[in-house]
């Protein structure tokens, strides 16, 4: 896949304790992207952070370290992002999603290393 040198990135704060559909809400998301064919996504963990509720989560309090913040970031083409926020306003109760324009300077793997990919 190729993205253009003009693309967006998807940002979705939510807690790691989130579900959907008795599953981790970061897989589900991860996993709906890839099903739509999206060039890829990355979830990231974090030690600490608040939200809309202003409640502090941090890996620091045992007792609350369950409910870390996570971000899942997606870049693609404009037209695809805008394409997969019906789904995610389907499966998002509680969180943050943004977007905003980027400059793709690179986006590309090395089909030596993944002959059964293409490119």
């Amino acid at each position: 896949m190729k993205l253009p040198a003009e693309a967006h990135l998807l940002r979705i704060f939510i807690g790691e304790s989130d579900k959907y559909m008795g599953e981790p809400l970061y897989e589900a998301i991860v996993k709906a992207a890839r099903r739509k064919g999206m060039a890829g996504a990355t979830v990231l963990r974090g030690f600490l952070g608040f939200g809309a509720s202003s409640r502090i989560h941090t890996s620091k309090i045992l007792r609350l370290s369950e409910d870390l913040p996570i971000v899942i970031e997606l870049v693609d083409k404009p037209e695809r992002i805008e394409e997969f926020l019906p789904d995610l306003d389907e499966m998002i109760k509680e969180g943050l999603v943004t977007v905003e324009k980027v400059k793709v300077i690179t986006y590309r793997h090395d089909s030596e290393k993944h002959p059964s990919r293409l490119s």
